[in-house]
């Protein structure tokens, strides 16, 4: 049973270093909405409170609803009738194109990572990347407006501006407390781990006999002598007798 606690230990205290140690620096303009997040699901199973839940929903939502609005202000714009170089003009537009190609694609698809693993720290760190990114270009766009664009056209996009540093302000708020939480995890994982190892008792030594003296030499193998005898058979004797007609004497034919 200590044997598969720290082996469950040792597997939480790797997967919370690892989520926590992950890096998601890109460049959230150009980002692939194709690609997905290396570590978009690497929470799924894990049990996120309703109230982180409830916050993280609310950021989104927020963000949504800014993008949707920040889409319809920028199509509004009549960047051609600007009067400003034609530099400045292909500068605004070009700006102008980014925003719309990363509000229709690149955020939606980071956004739906997040909400797969609403506590995953590197999914929180690239939406606050993309949204850094987004006000950086977008405040540009709101400059060139409202030094050469119609009044009304800058103060909407200024309010999407705002928007959008709020939402970002948010996130780097939970960013913060994520990271904290993980920290005291990671903390917390290690502790019991070094008990759970100290409870273990040590297996004694094996001890490795090893016999170095030689064996005594063999005694060659001797054969066994036969036990049969080896005295020749002695044939048994044959008699001399003569037969009977030879041993009777011969009678005198001339009796006296």
């Amino acid at each position: 049973m200590n044997c598969r606690k720290i082996a469950r230990l040792s597997l939480a205290l790797l997967f919370s270093s690892a989520v926590l140690g992950q890096s998601a620096a890109i460049n959230p303009i150009s980002a692939d909405p194709t690609q997905p997040a290396a570590s978009a699901t690497a929470q799924a199973g894990t049990p996120v409170s309703y109230a982180s839940v409830s916050q993280l929903n609310g950021i989104l939502s927020q963000i949504e609803s800014t993008s949707k609005d920040t889409q319809a202000d920028l199509q509004r714009l009549r960047i051609e009738r600007w009067r400003t170089d034609k530099t400045t003009k292909e500068q605004a537009l070009t700006n102008v194109d980014s925003i719309q190609r990363n509000l229709q694609a690149a955020l939606p698809d980071i956004i739906g990572q997040l909400r797969a693993a609403p506590e995953n720290v590197p999914a929180a760190f690239k939406l606050y990347r993309n949204l850094d990114a987004l006000y950086d270009v977008l405040g540009n766009v709101v400059e060139l407006t409202g030094a050469f664009g119609s009044r009304d056209d800058a103060q909407s996009l200024e309010t999407d501006l705002n928007a959008f540093e709020a939402a970002r302000r948010q996130m780097a708020d939970r960013i913060n407390n994520l990271s904290t939480a993980k920290e005291d995890e990671i903390v917390r994982l290690r502790t019991e781990l070094k008990t759970a190892q100290a409870a273990v008792p040590a297996a004694p030594p094996k001890k490795v006999i090893v016999d170095d003296t030689e064996p005594p030499p063999k005694k060659p193998a001797t054969k066994k002598k036969s036990t049969r005898s080896t005295k020749p058979k002695t044939s048994a004797p044959t008699s001399t007798k003569p037969p009977a007609e030879q041993t009777q004497q011969p009678q005198n034919p001339n009796p006296q």
